[in-house]
């Protein structure tokens, strides 16, 4: 009975809403950098979890000194050109996975995900897609991130190729920089 109460977060149109906003983030970052390919430069990169419910606590630690500047831009809905500039500097300055409530309200301590252990997995979505040979760390913590029950959507951009990756219950989607932007990137360029 519990399951017919559950909202389904995963298709509501406002939490979709703002995945989109955070996926076209994350692409006007990648496409804003221009130093790709270029010898012992670092591009920007980025995860971020969209999660139910209160906390994360029970499966993620704080990252240090590594936190959102909530004084810049606390919330994304109606502030959506102050997040991308705030998400453009933490992605060039901070570690750590950003969480943001399917409300778009953005946590301020950064996080590292844990491991799903053993005794996690009857409650845990099943993995449908393989680790890529082109993922880090980053990129296989948050495919495993997406299959916790609170756990929406996590998104990657990657700082050694610009791809961005949309992972949810096991699975992925993963653009690399030429596929970004859609219509509006003509070859790779910016489009913010």
């Amino acid at each position: 009975m519990a399951d017919t109460l559950r909202i389904d977060y995963e298709s509501h149109n406002g939490v979709r809403e703002l995945i989109d906003c955070l996926r076209y983030t994350l692409e006007g970052i990648s496409l804003n950098f221009d130093r790709w390919g270029e010898r012992y430069v670092s591009g920007p990169g980025i995860y971020v979890a969209v999660v139910t419910g209160p906390s994360v606590a029970a499966f993620a630690d704080p990252m240090g000194r590594n936190k959102w500047p909530i004084d810049r831009c606390r919330e994304i809905p109606g502030h959506i050109q102050s997040f991308f500039e705030t998400a453009q500097e933490v992605a060039l300055s901070r570690d750590g996975a950003v969480v943001i409530s399917i409300d778009g309200v953005v946590q301020e301590q950064m996080v590292r995900f844990n491991d799903i252990m053993p005794g996690e997995r009857d409650d845990i979505s099943e993995q449908t897609d393989d680790y890529e040979d082109w993922m880090g760390s980053r990129h296989m913590s948050a495919l495993d991130t997406s299959r916790r029950p609170n756990v929406v959507t996590t998104l990657t951009l990657s700082e050694e190729s610009g791809r961005v990756t949309i992972f949810e219950s096991g699975s992925f989607d993963s653009y690399d920089r030429s596929e970004l932007g859609g219509v509006w990137n003509v070859d790779g360029e910016s489009y913010v």
